[in-house]
């Protein structure tokens, strides 16, 4: 396991930009341990819901963490609102970064995670395979 640190910026897209940084590293696996940061604005997907909520206005990323891999990102958040509200659940794209956001990621090159249709769930879930 490989520890990494990484900085967004303003403007960026917190999926997009994670998806991008494990394409860039060529690593196949990868862990998100912990974000913190802000948001201008945020798509939610909530526990047993289809589409994603779109959250307005300045929100403060409170947790981030899930899995990264080629085929395709598994991220949960939560945020609070400028009320101390908080929301969580799925990461969807469309969340702006809007001061920074401060990420660290296990890169896990001895792995490889693919995305595979799982009957018992109906979902693409996870498949950890170690590489020889």
């Amino acid at each position: 396991m490989e520890a990494h640190a990484l900085r967004l910026n303003p403007g960026d897209d917190l999926r997009a930009a994670l998806d991008a940084a494990l394409k860039q590293r060529g690593i196949e696996a990868a862990f998100v341990v912990s974000g913190i940061g802000s948001l201008r604005g945020a798509r939610i997907r909530y526990a047993g819901v289809e589409s994603a909520a779109v959250l307005e206005g300045d929100l403060e990323i409170l947790t981030l963490s899930g899995s990264l891999s080629p085929d395709g990102s598994h991220l949960h958040i939560s945020v609070s609102d400028g009320a101390g509200q908080v929301r969580g659940g799925h990461v969807a794209p469309g969340c702006t970064v809007r001061t920074t956001a401060e990420i660290l990621i296990a890169w896990l090159p001895e792995w490889h995670f693919a995305r595979e249709h799982d009957p018992a769930t109906g979902y693409p879930e996870l498949v950890p395979r170690s590489k020889p």
